[in-house]
């Protein structure tokens, strides 16, 4: 799969040629990444190679009810806890998504436990297809999803290969 995601970063970076320096880019050579940290309550997603945070992004995106762990479908809260990306999606709603395997065991348990389903389809994606590259929906918008700019998500997707554990913290 990984090898197959470069053509989306590809036309995205093709149609930015007259974007900002700042604009984020494909992956350089060599990096990759082996782990995702995500700060809720600072809206940061930083990427590790090793000890190294070799990118990081601001002002993400949550749910319409950021705060607290998904615990229900439809309860449109962010999941907290250790997961991992099994894979990315080029045909999502949104420009490119990478999955995140939640409900884990733990969130299954608990749910179930209560007669309810914990959801699913949690992904880290872009902003809605056919809004620019550069523009975001405003606020909180996703049922429970990490969101960022068509740009940002571009990068990412070119760094994070399937298996990457990713830890989503409160």
């Amino acid at each position: 799969m990984r090898a197959m995601r470069w053509l989306a970063p590809l036309l995205l970076s093709l149609s930015l040629l007259g974007a900002s320096p700042a604009s984020p880019q494909q992956a350089r050579e060599g990096e990759v990444a082996d782990f995702i940290l995500i700060d809720k309550s600072e809206r940061t997603l930083l990427v590790y190679q090793g000890a190294d945070v070799i990118r990081t992004y601001r002002g993400l995106q949550f749910g319409d009810r950021p705060i607290g762990h998904k615990q229900f479908e439809g309860d449109e809260r962010t999941p907290e806890g250790r997961y991992t990306i099994t894979y990315g999606n080029q045909q999502s709603s949104y420009f490119l998504s990478l999955y995140i395997d939640y409900p884990n065991a733990a969130d299954r348990s608990y749910a179930q436990a209560r007669g309810r389903s914990p959801g699913g389809l949690i992904f880290i994606h872009g902003q809605p297809n056919g809004l620019p590259n550069d523009q975001r929906v405003p606020g909180d918008w996703t049922d429970g999803c990490i969101a960022l700019t068509n740009a940002e998500i571009a990068e990412l997707w070119s760094l994070v290969p399937d298996g990457t554990p990713i830890e989503i913290r409160a």
